[in-house]
């Protein structure tokens, strides 16, 4: 049963973050002791950090929480972000939503509110909430089956993807990172979301305020290379004037209490 409680224990801070030991034990049935040395064993593994009585999810490295715990996650945040960007959309012009699950979003959103375009993705999950959309030309690349982000990756999907080009962007990433980059976890994802802001006139980054000053190992682009960044007003004043020197404009939206969370 061990796998099953650890596993249950990086759930529940990644949702939760720093949380005691007491409220560990609880949530997973057990005793004091026994959720101790399972955050041994975690910390060990480099997916927690030990605190002062608890403990943390470590938001760095090449660690990925399933997805549907990062859907779910500051749901509030996320819809803010993707209602910010639906403002943004032009009627009748081709737009690629990427597989996050903030663009998901705004995915969603657009259903409630349909607008005359062509919508290229790499996401299943966006699929699966634009079918039947009035006014909206829904194209999915062809590729290898990313199950870990519902995606479609690989070298197909980039060879389909220099053959168009996209009026607007919308990008989700695992971490800003502090030199600049914008990264995620995944080789083929952040291959693809390269050829993605090549083959883009304006590109919007949708992403949390929790991202900035992470780490994931495989570089997408840098902040110079977007045009358009919306997160919530979490963000730091450091990373306000970082993004003002690099040109991209930046929208943040209210955080509901200043809640923050994943992709």
């Amino acid at each position: 049963m061990q796998p099953d409680r650890l596993t249950q224990i990086r759930h529940y801070l990644y949702l939760h973050g720093i949380t005691g030991v007491n409220e560990l034990a609880r949530v997973v049935d057990t005793s004091v002791v026994t959720v101790r040395r399972d955050l041994h064993r975690l910390e060990e593994l480099g997916h927690v950090r030990r605190t002062h009585g608890g403990a943390e999810i470590v938001n760095s490295g090449g660690l990925e929480i399933g997805f549907e715990a990062r859907e779910s996650h500051c749901l509030m945040i996320k819809r803010a972000i993707a209602e910010a960007a639906y403002a943004s959309l032009r009627p009748h012009s081709s737009i690629f939503l990427d597989s996050g699950t903030t663009v998901l979003q705004l995915a969603r959103r657009l259903r409630l509110g349909p607008i005359p375009l062509t919508v290229f993705t790499n996401s299943i999950a966006i699929v699966q909430a634009l079918l039947d959309t009035p006014q909206l030309q829904l194209c999915l690349l062809a590729g290898r089956v990313r199950n870990e982000n519902r995606s479609i990756v690989g070298p197909m999907a980039e060879r389909s993807i220099e053959g168009l080009w996209f009026d607007q962007l919308f990008l989700g990433a695992s971490a800003v990172q502090p030199d600049g980059g914008i990264a995620t976890p995944d080789c083929e994802e952040a291959s693809l979301n390269a050829a993605m802001v090549r083959r883009a006139g304006e590109r919007l980054l949708l992403i949390d305020s929790s991202k900035f000053g992470r780490h994931a190992t495989f570089r997408v682009a840098g902040l110079e290379d977007l045009g358009h960044l919306i997160t919530d007003d979490g963000i730091s004043g450091e990373w306000l004037a970082r993004l003002e020197q690099a040109g991209v404009a930046c929208t943040r939206v209210r955080s509901a209490g200043g809640e923050a969370g994943d992709e």
